[in-house]
């Protein structure tokens, strides 16, 4: 059983869905802190003036001081943002090949925000990866299961043993605090990615390889997939 645990995000990048494809289990890990000026509520898209930042407003009050987990984090609906988030997204890409196909998944979503931001971003993140043709994958989020007060690695160790995974792909970063011993004392296989993939015919040059996935749905349709998985 492979299991990937991720905090969710805004339209994240590609390196996101695939490690989505790869999981048997795709676990949100919504009940963290949330992180400032992280993935959670932004990414980017390509733009005539570059690569420009598509950001959720959050109430972040009290932020700074208090461990406030993204399950928790209301999005600011004082602002126009989902507005704006799709005006800039037709003026970027109303001519890319598959903008028309895959648009009104992004374009639902964006009419009818929820107060929640995980609420908001977790099923436009399944929506996507099921456009995407990732089918096989199971969606939970670690609100839903036991929780217990630990470290990071013992927190990831008993989420993995509460959904019998043999498995754990991480990405890279991860390296610098997981104490691997503790996976194999665990029998958990335990994976790292690696993040190579092939360029794809993109707006206004130069090529960006860190854009939000819907750069390369609009761009690549219903082949998006084979720039992801490797061949």
């Amino acid at each position: 059983m492979r299991v990937v645990i991720l905090q969710p995000s805004y339209i994240p990048w590609r390196g996101y869905f695939h490690q989505i494809a790869l999981a048997d289990i795709f676990v949100f890990y919504d009940d963290v802190k949330y992180d400032k000026n992280g993935w959670r509520n932004r990414n980017r898209i390509k733009t005539a003036q570059g690569s420009q930042w598509m950001t959720i407003p959050v109430l972040t009050a009290n932020l700074e001081r208090d461990q406030i987990p993204i399950n928790q984090i209301k999005i600011d609906s004082s602002k126009s943002w989902a507005q704006k988030h799709w005006r800039a997204l037709v003026t970027s890409y109303h001519k890319a090949p598959y903008f028309q196909d895959f648009a009104p998944i992004v374009q639902e979503a964006l009419n009818s925000p929820p107060e929640q931001l995980a609420e908001f971003t977790i099923p436009l993140t399944i929506q996507l990866a099921r456009a995407l043709g990732i089918k096989k994958t199971h969606f939970i989020q670690s609100s839903s299961l036991e929780k217990i007060s630990c470290n990071k690695t013992d927190r990831l160790i008993s989420i993995l043993n509460q959904l019998e995974a043999t498995e754990y792909i991480s990405g890279p970063a991860a390296k610098e605090y997981l104490e691997e011993d503790k996976f194999l004392a665990n029998k958990i296989k335990l994976t790292y990615m690696t993040y190579h993939y092939p360029d794809y015919p993109q707006f206004y040059p130069p090529f960006d390889p860190n854009l939000s996935i819907l750069d390369l749905l609009f761009m690549i349709g219903p082949h998006a997939l084979e720039y992801i998985l490797p061949q």
